[in-house]
C-alpha cells in the first residue's frame, strides 16, 4: 500500500522493484489481487498489464493502518505503541522533535479532558 500511495499508481512488476526484500513476483501479484477483493486497490489497464491505484485518501488509510497496527502488536494501547515507538527510533529525536510531541501530547490531555486543567 505504501509503494501504491507513493506512486499514485503501480505495476506489480513496479511494486516488486519498490520492496526492499521483495518475494517473489506471483507473491505481489497475489498480495494485490488481496488488496483489491477487499477493495484497497483497483486496477486499470494499460496495454497487457494492470496498472494498480489505491482507492482510499492517504490519510483514511495511514488511520487505518495505524488502528491495525496498535490492535494486531499493542492490544489497542497508544501509550505502548508510543513507548515502542521511542524505543526504535534510530536516530535521538531532536528537541525540536520532542517539543512538537508534547504539544501533541497536551493537545490530546486538554481535548480528553473537555478543556478542564
Amino acid at each position: 500500500m505504501d509503494i501504491l500511495v507513493r506512486r499514485s499508481r503501480a505495476t506489480a512488476a513496479e511494486v516488486l522493484e519498490d520492496l526492499p526484500d521483495p518475494p517473489s513476483y506471483s507473491a505481489v501479484r497475489s498480495m494485490l489481487r488481496l488488496l483489491e477483493e477487499k477493495g484497497y486497490v483497483r486496477h486499470d489497464w494499460d496495454g497487457p498489464r494492470y496498472v494498480y491505484v489505491a482507492t482510499g485518501d492517504p490519510e483514511q488509510l495511514k488511520t487505518s493502518a495505524v488502528r491495525h497496527l496498535l490492535d494486531t502488536f499493542f492490544a489497542g494501547s497508544t501509550e505502548s505503541a508510543m513507548v515502542a515507538m521511542l524505543g526504535a527510533a534510530q536516530e535521538r529525536l531532536t528537541n525540536d522533535e520532542l517539543d512538537r510531541i508534547a504539544a501533541l501530547i497536551e493537545k490530546a490531555r486538554r481535548k480528553s479532558s473537555g478543556g478542564r486543567r
